[in-house]
């Protein structure tokens, strides 16, 4: 291997250099005689540093060719952490570039995002496919080296991103849903004779990611749950975007972390060594702590304009960049890698090939040994599950009987949990309310009544966190998972939606009950009224707001069988009449078109209504009510649209008029994704006098109604059917608002 006496030299030097860890630091004895096998150790150990040394430079050298090509991007962490990740593509990690799916290999996530040159560089070194082109097309259209870290989709497919990261303190949570899934996957599938999963994740984050709150409330959860297979690596540069980052932190971060309960260690991020001796620690500490290593770095290193301010956090360093590739000892050939570096991690290749080997050995083992456990487990990672049009047909009918749609969730929970093993689900401790717990599934966790292999995760009033954990553990790739809260609480996890929509997670969803201003004497702070039309302006988000137990059967189904993206489930805390002039598996597989017609004209067809949710019973009442006045009405003239609860409104305003439609929209994404001959049965473009029903801010419906009846002010605290009735939300007013319609 071709490495230069200066690399070597400076390799051996660094490997002197003493780091120091809170809780077990390098501990050296006496002078000890050299015999001649550990001096042709010492002599490969100095060769491995000086490989790892080289790689560093030339991971240096790669994030400024790319960057300084873009005129964009941030040289500041690829700079300052290439010791970091020499030693993890290098040394650390166990990965298999050739099977980037191998369900046991190592995680790594880097939560700060902004620093994407980092990753692409090192998964071009370690042998991944990601070319020089691709780097040399850092941040342009069609690259698969976007500005930030993109989980391979439909826009990229870049190898070796294992999650989506950007927004500061995320990707560090999401670590956190990486190591639950890990932990509950070990535990439901190793066995006495086999370990199939016994990996690591690993998660590279800066002071960005530290100031943001939800990384406090999981890393809190992380302690609570002792994922001791969750290594942070804190690049402490002591820089933030604008000022130096003592201007806006004084914290000691390892005192908050050994007092959330972590096992905390900090040392030199340059020094190889410790580097490398650090790491390999908090692998083989299984104590129930998870490990948070602060490494202090210099942001920028080997820029000397840049290096060490504020100014190494973007492309300033551009004008720079050819003097700091000599100044490193590379030559003025842009891209440089050597040879020595590529025959480098060929050899880290064939080391992690053959642990990869033994690890298909056992696993071939272990499935011959566990045939249904193996069957499980291989749909579960392939995401194979019965089809939305055979599952609604699986699951028994719902009673007839008035209730909540939170409740009827409760009854459907029960029988996804048994036609989708690997579902699992959780609450930011409201459980009670929402009703989403899966009975005989366990909890998850240590202490207490948990373990492990439960299927029930209690967050704590972690909303933020939740969020993160679920992306995490959809990315992870083997269980899908939802979390639920009140729908007034889901701004606070409305940045982890909005990713996962993004990043094409189809793993994941979401279950927020309590849907509106029927909530009642919690008064407006509890009241959504603007909060469903919000989630609905999310791209590639489906939310599902059902009527009745029908529509929700339909709703959980999508939400498991969707593949690319995830789904948010609004349910009712007030009692909703059934539809039961209606077949069940009609309105369910209605339902799976996002819109269907809930009852149909008898007559000359005169009036629609579209309802969704509750509003469809007032659409109905005001059919009936509108009966006498319509009754010579032959042609089609109006349409009624409602959604939720508002749907039984609808139902009711149209129940004895037979030249009306009611029309239950319970997912406008899912019905614009239909057909257009089949958009035109439901709505018929030849009637352009509709009219919308729903409890919320009333715009998104203009774009299928010319009139709703919307809620576009906050509620405020009585009982519910008080408050609806007051703002509107009644069979009597709906059909009051149709007749001023011309």
């Amino acid at each position: 291997m071709k490495f230069s006496t200066l690399v070597v030299a400076g390799a051996a030097l660094a490997a002197g250099v003493e780091g120091f860890s809170t809780s077990a630091p390098r501990a050296f004895g006496g002078i000890r005689q050299a015999t001649p096998m550990k001096m042709a150790e010492a002599a490969t150990e100095v060769d491995k540093m000086a490989a790892l040394a080289t790689s560093a430079n030339e991971a240096r050298g790669l994030a400024m060719d790319s960057i300084a090509a873009a005129h964009s991007g941030h040289m500041g962490l690829p700079l300052g952490c290439a010791e970091i990740g020499a030693v993890l593509y290098g040394s650390q990690m166990q990965y298999n570039p050739s099977d980037t799916q191998w369900m046991n290999r190592d995680r790594f996530i880097l939560s700060a995002g902004h620093g994407s040159m980092f990753l692409y560089s090192w998964l071009n070194l370690a042998g991944f496919d990601l070319s020089i082109e691709e780097l040399k097309n850092f941040r342009q259209h069609h690259s698969q080296t976007p500005g930030h870290p993109e989980f391979p989709n439909s826009e990229h497919t870049t190898p070796g991103i294992e999650c989506t990261t950007g927004p500061l303190g995320a990707g560090v949570s999401n670590a956190v849903g990486f190591a639950v899934s890990e932990k509950m996957a070990a535990a439901r599938y190793n066995t006495d004779d086999h370990t199939i999963f016994d990996h690591h994740i690993y998660a590279l984050a800066g002071d960005g990611c530290f100031q943001e709150g939800v990384s406090a409330e999981s890393a809190a959860f992380a302690a609570q749950e002792k994922l001791d297979n969750l290594i942070v690596l804190y690049d402490s540069n002591e820089v933030t975007l604008d000022k130096m980052a003592e201007y806006t932190q004084s914290e000691d971060i390892i005192k908050r972390y050994d007092a959330y309960g972590w096992e905390t260690y900090e040392i030199d991020g340059h020094d190889l060594a410790v580097v490398e001796e650090t790491i390999a620690a908090a692998k083989a500490s299984n104590n129930g702590k998870p490990k948070f290593i602060k490494c202090n770095t210099i942001i920028g290193k080997g820029m000397e304009e840049t290096e060490g301010t504020n100014a190494a956090h973007g492309e300033a360093g551009v004008p720079y960049v050819d003097k700091a590739r000599a100044s490193i000892g590379l030559p003025e050939e842009k891209w440089f890698v050597s040879e020595g570096t590529r025959d480098f991690f060929d050899g880290v290749q064939e080391k992690n090939t053959k642990i990869y080997d033994e690890w298909q050995g056992t696993y071939a083992a272990w499935k011959e040994a566990n045939a249904d456990m193996a069957k499980e487990l291989e749909d579960a990672v392939a995401d194979n599950v019965m089809p939305a049009e055979d599952m609604i047909t699986t699951i028994p009918e719902m009673s007839g009987d008035a209730e909540a749609t939170r409740v009827s969730g409760y009854k459907i929970i029960q029988e996804i949990a048994k036609l989708v093993p690997n579902y699992i689900s959780g609450s930011a401790d409201l459980h009670g309310s929402t009703r989403n717990y899966i009975d005989n599934g366990g909890n998850f966790g240590a202490g207490f009544d948990k373990t492990y292999a439960g299927k029930n995760l209690y967050f704590g009033i972690r909303e933020h966190s939740m969020g993160t954990i679920l992306n995490g553990i959809a990315y992870h790739g083997i269980f899908k998972a939802s979390g639920s809260t009140f729908l007034v609480f889901v701004d606070y996890f409305r940045p982890t939606i909005r990713v996962a929509s993004l990043a094409e997670l189809g793993r994941v969803s979401y279950i927020l009950t309590h849907d509106s201003i029927g909530v009642g004497e919690d008064g407006p702070t509890h009241q959504p009224v603007e909060t469903v039309s919000g989630l609905r302006v999310i791209p590639n988000l489906d939310v599902f707001r059902p009527s009745d137990a029908e529509e929700t059967v339909a709703a959980y189904v999508s939400s498991v069988t969707r593949k690319d993206g995830p789904t948010a489930l609004i349910l009712s805390r007030q009692n909703l009449d059934q539809n039961t002039d209606m077949p069940a598996q009609a309105r369910r597989e209605g339902s799976l078109k996002g819109a269907y017609v809930a009852k149909a004209e008898t007559a000359d067809l005169d009036l629609i209504i579209i309802a969704t949710g509750s509003e469809v019973q007032h659409a109905l009442a005001a059919a009936k009510d509108m009966l006498e006045a319509k009754a010579e009405t032959a042609d089609l003239d109006l349409i009624i649209i409602a959604t939720g609860s508002e749907v039984q409104h609808a139902l009711a305003a149209a129940k004895d008029m037979p030249g009306a439609r009611v029309v239950s929209m319970p997912c406008m994404e899912l019905y614009e994704r239909q057909s257009d001959d089949y958009k035109e049965t439901v709505l018929p473009s030849t009637c352009t006098k509709r009219i919308a029903m729903e409890a919320g801010v009333s715009d998104p419906w203009y774009k299928y109604a010319s009139k709703v009846v919307g809620v576009d002010r906050f509620g405020f605290s009585a009982p519910g059917d008080i408050v609806m009735a007051e703002l509107g939300m009644s069979a009597d007013n709906l059909s009051s608002e149709i007749a001023t319609m011309n």
